[in-house]
């Protein structure tokens, strides 16, 4: 639930950034809940937090984000990175990394779908429809998930959503 008041409060605050307003503030969630926002003008990176009785959660988005992949993951050879949203709570991470690459979109889904299978992720759905190309699965051991959809175009455009728990 905090994530997605995260990401709805991101898109509310990428909205004020362009418009050149604030570039840093406080806010209060649809549920009460109090967050502070940053947006670096130069960068458009956007950080908030919100802090609730269950801890902290914090959001970092921009193009110029570090990208951590799990171990055996990598991004697409040649891709670009276009945004980089990470979410961190007590309970785990979630990534959704947006890019763009010079290939197809079964050869884009291939790599992240081997790469998938050799981290011990099991893979739960294929999908193709309209040149769009999608796969998802779980890793049983610690309940990660993973999914990349690539749509075929010039670039090739595609998003990378991983969650992972923390152990514990």
């Amino acid at each position: 639930m905090r994530t997605s008041a995260l990401i709805v409060a991101a898109t509310a605050m990428l909205g004020l950034a362009a418009c050149g307003s604030e570039t840093s503030g406080e806010f209060t969630t649809a549920d009460g809940k109090d967050g502070e926002y940053t947006i670096d003008k130069e960068t458009g990176e956007t950080s908030m937090t919100i802090t609730d009785e269950d801890g902290e959660a914090s959001l970092r988005a921009g193009t110029n984000v570090p990208v951590s992949l799990p171990d055996g993951f990598t991004l697409f050879p040649g891709s670009k990175v276009v945004n980089n949203a990470v979410v961190n709570q007590p309970d785990g991470q979630g990534t959704m990394i947006t890019f763009e690459a010079d290939a197809p979109a079964d050869k884009v889904v291939a790599h992240y779908r081997d790469a998938a299978k050799a981290a011990g992720f099991e893979i739960q759905m294929e999908m193709t429809t309209n040149g769009t190309q999608m796969v998802a699965g779980e890793r049983a051991s610690d309940g990660a998930t993973m999914s990349v959809t690539a749509t075929s175009g010039e670039p090739t455009s595609g998003q990378i959503i991983l969650a992972t728990k923390k152990a514990g």
